[in-house]
């Protein structure tokens, strides 16, 4: 999973939100429209790009930071059933 291709995804996301007024209202957008429209294994890359440092490459920008702290519970997939 291209991690920096991710993060440039949900920072176009961010930029939609980022207009609005309600800046809690925007950060809940942000977290519904990922949890919403993206499959588990991105999210799951995505929520971990947060714990890695960043090694250049496209930076995820802070609202959508934001969003993802404040929604990671939410944001975070399902492990897997056991076969």
């Amino acid at each position: 999973m291209d991690t920096q291709n991710l993060i440039d995804m949900a920072n176009r996301i961010g930029d939609f939100f980022d207009s609005m007024p309600d800046r809690e209202e925007a950060l809940g957008g942000i977290a519904d429209h990922i949890h919403r429209f993206w499959e588990p294994r991105m999210r799951r890359a995505l929520l971990a790009s947060l714990d890695e440092p960043a090694a250049g490459g496209v930076e995820m920008s802070a609202i959508v930071r934001d969003a993802l702290v404040k929604h990671r519970e939410q944001l975070t997939p399902a492990a897997p059933a056991a076969v």
